[in-house]
């Protein structure tokens, strides 16, 4: 049997690539012209597989055909057997199993090369664009949705390329060779055969509409049960600590057994098909050797012919069914593909002009010019912000959560594009910067900080890749890690795990200022820089930051007033807007706003009304 046969009924008897349920695609035409774009320079690799397709069918073709010639020699008219005759159809079957089947390798070769080069395409093109993408994007997709798309989604393209081009032609092939072949050797046998092909369409209609819910429902359960793994993992030391593992375990064992109740009925139900489909294939058998029994007993037929019809009648129906699990194959494959689509037609952040500015040397002056600022239209989140800051001036931003102040910062650093208004550096337009050098003179230290798999070294050395190993040890006892990061084995060399797990959110923390150190800024950004360090690393960072803020336009957000008591000026944001501006001495003798929120952190005698 043909090994693209044996493929293909392997993936019948469980009936689940056939009838699982897959996304289909919101326009399969635009997204298949599209995806074909990507395979531009595979021209050749695909006709050659073409034609190797084309071959290796035919030669499966010939198979019943040859089978039929032989058994004809075994059962000649003078009842002897042909030796002469037969030695030469078992040596050209025996040639032509051994040329197709090496054709099949070929041609999957070729093939699997052609999908991991269009795959390689697609996701260094994904990749690329992730990069382009402003950072608003990521704030309002999960990480896990991206993800998915960077993975599971062009790994689905991958397996639809190179399963579904070969099973398609394939399949289309002995179809219309095997119709061709039977109607070649008996029209009257080719009717009979054809009886059990609405059969099939219908067995495979049902069985589908069945499972189909059934499938579906077994993916909403494995999702919920994963998500529960997931959130108890992740949240293991509250559950311990909160003495909730029963609870946790029970809740994982009703979700394991609903997922075990469907995944066993939609099995048995898909399992039904192949069961059904050789009762189907055994009355099309029957049908053809009673039938054509009774045209060999009238010398119509040969018992050769039977035999070949019996072969053909299976190469004919057994890709009907392949062809509904390709084209489910194709359609998730193309799903996959508009998913990874739509990133790549997100807006990317803005370009730099042509006559863009190299920001080489910012003395530090900052204004915000009646800027406004929306993440939906119609909902603003800063309304009409307007202030100036001197070149080494020392900003603090304060207010309730969700005032504005972060988007405050990604606004000057360019993350996100305002509505309305002008933010001016040293009196030019941001927009009139180009962007990567503007960035540069940027240090940013943010309240989660995040660090690379890889060496402390390395990590430290993320804000400025040539920086020598004097420079990283120096910027690391500015920000006083050294003090830990020398106690360990192999010091600055030392493996962090991804997110540098391996340390505590602390140390964490110093390596972060570091290397926002390391980078020398014009401008720092400190956002809650010193809130996940005790008391004393705290006051040791403050000390360090005072050197490192001298000479650079410092904006710093606090929850903490205690951090902003010597910034040069304080501006305080509530719902979007500025109600005050000064410094610490002067706004607590205004007693407004900024009055209100030092009164409730230190001396918790103050009620706002």
């Amino acid at each position: 049997m043909d090994p693209r046969r044996r493929r293909g009924l392997a993936g019948i008897s469980g009936g689940r690539n056939a009838i699982f349920p897959v996304e289909k695609p919101k326009n399969m035409k635009y997204t298949l012209k599209r995806l074909l774009g990507f395979f531009e320079g595979e021209r050749k690799g695909l006709f050659i597989t073409f034609l190797l397709i084309l071959i290796s069918s035919g030669l499966t073709l010939l198979v019943p055909f040859l089978i039929g010639k032989a058994i004809d020699a075994m059962v000649p008219g003078a009842q002897l057997v042909e030796f002469k005759d037969l030695k030469v159809y078992l040596l050209i079957l025996l040639l032509v199993y051994l040329f197709s089947n090496g054709l099949v390798f070929f041609q999957e070769f070729i093939v699997v090369g052609i999908a991991q080069r269009v795959v390689h395409k697609i996701r260094e093109k994904l990749f690329d664009k992730l990069q382009s993408l402003p950072i608003l994007y990521f704030e309002v997709k999960t990480h896990g949705e991206i993800m998915s798309r960077l993975s599971n989604d062009v790994d689905n393209i991958s397996t639809t390329i190179s399963q579904s081009i070969i099973q398609l032609m394939t399949s289309v092939i002995n179809i219309l060779g095997s119709l061709v072949m039977m109607i070649y050797l008996s029209w009257l046998m080719t009717l009979a055969s054809l009886i059990t092909v609405p059969l099939v369409f219908l067995l495979t209609k049902t069985i589908a509409n069945k499972t189909k819910a059934l499938f579906l429902e077994q993916q909403r359960a494995l999702g919920k049960l994963n998500a529960h793994i997931e959130e108890s993992i992740s949240g293991i030391q509250v559950v311990k600590a909160f003495n909730n593992e029963e609870k946790v375990l029970e809740e994982f064992k009703r979700q394991n057994h609903v997922l075990r109740d469907v995944g066993v009925k939609a099995q048995i139900w898909s399992g039904y098909l192949m069961p059904l489909m050789n009762v189907i294939s055994n009355i099309g058998f029957a049908v053809i050797s009673i039938f054509g029994g009774s045209l060999a007993v009238r010398g119509i037929i040969s018992v050769g012919i039977i035999a070949s019809f019996i072969s053909y009648s299976r190469q004919f129906t057994m890709p009907l069914n392949e062809l509904a699990s390709t084209f489910n194959m194709l359609q998730s494959g193309i799903a996959g593909a508009e998913r990874v689509f739509e990133i790549l037609d997100e807006l990317e952040e803005r370009k730099d002009r042509e006559d863009a500015i190299q920001a080489d040397h910012i003395k530090g002056e900052v204004e915000f010019r009646n800027v406004s600022f929306e993440y939906k239209k119609g909902e603003e989140v800063l309304k009409d912000i307007s202030f100036k800051v001197k070149p080494g001036t020392n900003v603090a931003l304060v207010g309730p959560t969700g005032a504005g102040k972060t988007t405050i910062v990604n606004l000057l650093t360019g993350f996100y594009e305002i509505n309305k208004g002008e933010i001016l550096i040293d009196g030019i337009n941001i927009k009139d910067y180009k962007k990567d050098s503007l960035r540069k003179m940027f240090g940013m230290v943010l309240q989660d900080t995040y660090l690379f798999s890889g060496t402390i070294k390395d990590n430290i050395r993320y804000g400025r890749l040539d920086a020598r190993d004097e420079e990283i040890e120096k910027a690391a006892k500015m920000s006083r890690a050294s003090e830990f990061v020398e106690r360990l084995p192999k010091g600055y060399n030392s493996m962090l795990l991804e997110g540098g797990i391996n340390l505590s959110q602390g140390q964490r923390q110093l390596l972060a200022i570091a290397r926002a150190i390391l980078a020398n800024p014009s401008i720092l950004i400190l956002d809650e820089a010193t809130s996940n360090v005790d008391t004393r690393t705290e006051f040791q960072i403050q000390e360090a930051m005072i050197n490192l803020m001298k000479g650079r336009t410092t904006f710093i957000i606090a929850h903490r007033l205690s951090t902003i008591r010597d910034a040069d000026i304080i501006i305080v944001i509530k719902d979007g807007k500025i109600v005050e501006k000064g410094n610490h001495n002067e706004l607590i003798n205004k007693k407004g706003a900024y009055y209100k929120l030092y009164m409730s952190q230190y001396e918790g005698n103050y009620k706002e009304n």
